[in-house]
Parts: structure tokens; sequence; C-alpha cells
């Protein structure tokens, strides 16, 4: 299954809730202001990275660019998709579930 969070985890609590339910395997993707939660060096980063060995997560460029970050910033593990990639993340899992 395909999660795409798209709200700050600071916002609301989407990210930790996925997480929580997530089966492992699951494909996680952080777009618009959850694209916070894929930085290096933030509060998030060590539940991100302690997740990476249940989940893959991906960031969407697009949005990670607009707020002024690039791969640099990235926590190591997370791959960075354009819009392509997203839609084949969509099309490779059997369901998406959007977390708001």
């Amino acid at each position: 299954m395909l999660h795409t969070i798209n709200k700050s985890p600071t916002e609301r609590p989407s990210l930790l809730s996925c997480l929580r339910l997530a089966k492992a395997g699951s494909d996680i993707l952080l777009i618009e202001d959850a694209v916070y939660a894929a930085l290096s060096g933030t509060k998030f980063a060590e539940i991100i990275e302690n997740s990476l060995n249940h989940h893959q997560f991906f960031v969407l460029e697009a949005d990670l660019d607009c707020r002024g970050f690039g791969q640099s910033e990235l926590i190591d593990g997370i791959t960075m998709v354009d819009y392509t990639g997203f839609v084949s993340l969509a099309v490779k899992n059997d369901k998406v579930q959007a977390w708001l």
C-alpha cells in the first residue's frame, strides 16, 4: 500500500498515525508540508530513521524544492521522486491511503 502524507508533522499527527498503523513493507510518500519530516536534524528524523527498516520513504521533489530544500538535507534512505515517480508509486501499489 502507498501512504501519502501532506501535513507537517508539527501541525497534525498524520505521520505518527500512519507509522503506527501501516503494515511493514508499505511505501510512504511525503508531499506538500509533510516534506519537513524528511529533513535530517529535525525532531522527526529519528522516528523516520527507525522506520526505514519497515517502510520505504519517498519525498516529492517539487514540494521539497519549493520550500528551499534539496537532496543534501534529506535523511539518508529517503528517495526523491518527481511527479512521474509519484504516479509510478500509485500504480505499483494496489491501494493508496491519504493521511490528512
